[in-house]
């Protein structure tokens, strides 16, 4: 399994947020870079976001949900183009950050 992991929940629909782009990005002194990027499965995850054997250095990181599409797709107005949050990897262990998202809101959290 990925080092990082991550779903979205439709908190609207109560069902998984299938197709949408997710890129995996590394903070570096005066910008980002793009490490991976995947779309999510007909369950709402990307469990390979990274090779089951690639380990992240301890640093800042971000996902960014383009979401815009999705809600698109529904034929659903929303307010957000896309969600970025912004964390921190501190060790080789798993991180899985979760996406919470409804049309005018979202929410995350550390999940296991």
């Amino acid at each position: 399994m990925s080092q990082i992991t991550t779903h979205i929940l439709d908190t609207t629909r109560g069902r998984p947020a299938a197709g949408v782009p997710i890129i995996l990005f590394g903070q570096h002194p005066n910008d980002w870079q793009e490490l991976a990027r995947g779309t999510t499965n007909a369950d709402g995850r990307i469990p390979n976001l990274l090779p089951a054997s690639e380990t992240l250095p301890a640093g800042v990181y971000q996902l960014r949900f383009l979401i815009q599409e999705y809600f698109d797709t529904l034929g659903t107005a929303s307010f957000y183009p896309f969600v970025e949050i912004v964390f921190s990897v501190t060790s080789a262990e798993h991180y899985h950050v979760p996406l919470l998202l409804n049309p005018f809101g979202y929410s995350t959290y550390r999940g296991s």
